[in-house]
């Protein structure tokens, strides 16, 4: 590691090798396509090494490392998202198919609620967001959740629970869930 910080490629090297597996999994974990994760752990890489520098050590490499990734794979995700809703007009394919179920009325109000929440979820604060998405979107557990943010189980729990309250409130600000 120290070497690595101080410009040996070859380090950097060893490095990338050790934890490539890893910040695969997780990019892909989080896209769910291996050729959008496989580009999200090329660009963590990218960004690691940039920042290596910056690295203070406070926690783990590793730790640090898949934060990174994570960022690099949820960024990634958001672009990919906001580029098929321009293409397709915002997700109407998915309304259309719960309008074909239900009435125009509820599919509306579907439209609605689902732009409430993805806006509510995107001015959360970047720890709730993540740890929310992680959780309420990727499914991933507790415990990768914490690994992944680099702070305590406790600590995952807490940011969920918090964020949900504020999505919860911010969505439904009468208590009308």
């Amino acid at each position: 590691m120290a070497r690595a910080r101080k410009g040996d490629e070859a380090a950097w090297a060893e490095l990338v090798e050790a934890t490539y597996r890893e910040v695969y999994t997780l990019c892909l974990r989080i896209l769910r396509d291996p050729d959008e994760a496989a580009d999200a752990t090329q660009e963590a890489f990218v960004r690691a090494w940039r920042g290596l520098r910056g690295f203070r050590g406070d926690a783990r490499f590793t730790t640090w490392l898949y934060r990174v990734a994570a960022n690099a794979a949820l960024s990634r995700h958001r672009s990919r998202r906001r580029r098929r809703e321009h293409e397709t007009g915002g997700g109407d394919e998915v309304l259309a198919q719960i309008a074909g179920e239900v009435s125009t009325e509820a599919a509306a109000g579907a439209r609605v609620e689902a732009g409430r929440l993805l806006a509510a979820l995107e001015r959360l604060p970047e720890p709730y967001r993540t740890a929310v998405t992680l959780r309420d979107v990727y499914g991933l557990p507790i415990e990768d959740i914490a690994a992944r943010t680099g702070v305590t189980e406790t600590a995952a729990k807490v940011r969920i629970h918090r964020g949900r309250k504020k999505l919860r409130d911010e969505v439904y600000p009468h208590g009308n869930a």
